[in-house]
């Protein structure tokens, strides 16, 4: 396969940008002219239709009640183009329930159907995008699906570095071929990034036997912030911006092969 179908978005904490990361990835990938779906796999406090300002008729909390299919939960969020006139970008959101923690008592069962069912919503669409709750529950495990690329979304905080790694460790001893990348945020500038990365990997190196490579960094910029108060996509709001470039230098690379990894000798998904 040339492109990653499944992307799955996640962090070993919160507030690291996991889920403006997400959106806006789902947002550049779309303006590659993708058929993308955006859906907020933050079962516990779920927020990507608040950043979006997107008020869905249905949601994951219809489902999961049977009201609707989880096909029919689906909302198209459309962007403006930048003249106003019709024809913007678009792309699908299958959304949480906002502000309730109702999804999270599900058992790891019903959260295994869940994941079911999005591979199966998957072959409507180029990429799926799914936004992970931070954290190391095993609710986030049963949500990741075999053969996705999962990209962690780590700082240069400690926490975010100890926490991105266990993750890490639970979800290769789950599925030891996964596909982990790491993408920086918050980044001073690309040495800045490169140590970060190089901290979280020299551990999995050392500790799992391999070394997940940087998928690219995210440069502070202010205009995220603005975007994200505004509930409007970075990319629309502020196209010129930094992270704005960033993430599409992502998006881009995604669809490039991954070069092959040296052999580690110690085995994967062991400590």
């Amino acid at each position: 396969m040339s492109h990653p179908r499944m992307i799955q978005i996640a962090s070993g904490k919160g507030g690291v940008g996991k889920t403006w990361f997400a959106i806006t990835l789902a947002e550049a990938l779309a303006g590659m002219n993708r058929d993308v779906l955006l859906f907020d796999g933050d079962l516990g406090l779920a927020n990507v239709d608040v950043q979006l300002g997107l008020a869905p008729k249905h949601d994951l909390g219809s489902v999961i009640a049977g009201r609707v299919r989880i096909e029919d939960a689906i909302t198209t969020y459309e962007i403006p183009s930048v003249s106003g006139a019709a024809g913007g970008l678009k792309f699908d959101v299958l959304a949480g329930k906002s502000g309730s923690g109702v999804l999270s008592a599900l058992t790891r069962t019903e959260i295994a159907a869940i994941a079911r069912n999005l591979v199966s919503l998957s072959a409507r669409y180029v990429h799926v995008v799914i936004d992970l709750a931070a954290g190391l529950d095993q609710s986030v495990l049963a949500l990741c699906t075999p053969g996705s690329t999962t990209l962690v979304i780590v700082t240069d905080e400690p926490t975010s570095l100890t926490d991105a790694y266990a993750f890490i460790k639970l979800l290769t001893l789950q599925e030891p071929q996964a596909d982990i990348r790491i993408v920086v945020n918050f980044a001073n500038d690309r040495e800045h990034a490169w140590r970060t990365h190089a901290a979280l990997s020299n551990a999995c190196r050392n500790f799992l036997g391999f070394n997940p490579p940087l998928a690219g960094f995210v440069p502070r910029d202010d205009l995220v912030r603005d975007a994200i108060r505004r509930q409007t996509p970075l990319l629309f709001r502020h196209p010129q911006a930094k992270a704005s470039e960033a993430v599409r230098r992502i998006a881009r690379d995604l669809l490039l092969p991954l070069p092959a990894q040296e052999p580690v000798k110690a085995a994967r998904g062991q400590d």
